[in-house]
């Protein structure tokens, strides 16, 4: 039998990444992720992320290159990262989670990631400028 594939979207906005914290499930809840979800029976994996996407967040994305490497999740699930970009909608917490963040590259470590996406985080951070952005703190 294979693994059922999780898609997470890596949404990249004006050298920026989202971060999505969970509320749902209680063992997760706090963490933070790349938001996704599960592929649906006929579904190819960039339907799925534009779908999930539009469910969670409110969001159009457009899909991108996949990160390379997938990732053990529950038994009989695989987390496959797919970059995006926002399309249209301003993003927001609509199920699974309670609170956005978007980060700059150097702010990657300042949120607990979950312990399967941090492999995937850390190759989308090659994806961001390096440096600091200038503003109010």
């Amino acid at each position: 039998m294979t693994d059922r594939v999780v898609v997470a979207g890596a949404v990249l906005d004006a050298g920026r990444l989202l971060a999505a914290r969970r509320s749902a499930p209680v063992e997760l809840a706090g963490r933070w992720e790349l938001p996704g979800g599960k592929l649906e029976p006929g579904e190819t994996a960039r339907q799925a992320l534009v779908r999930e996407l539009r469910e969670e967040l409110g969001v159009e994305v457009e899909p991108g290159e996949r990160i390379p490497g997938e990732w053990p999740l529950a038994p009989g699930y695989v987390l496959q990262v797919w970059t995006a970009r926002l399309v249209s909608g301003e993003p927001r917490p609509l199920e699974d989670h309670d609170d956005l963040r978007w980060l700059f590259r150097h702010e990657l470590d300042t949120v607990d990631w979950l312990d399967q996406d941090r492999p995937a985080v850390a190759e989308v951070a090659r994806l961001l400028p390096t440096g600091t952005a200038t503003g109010p703190a």
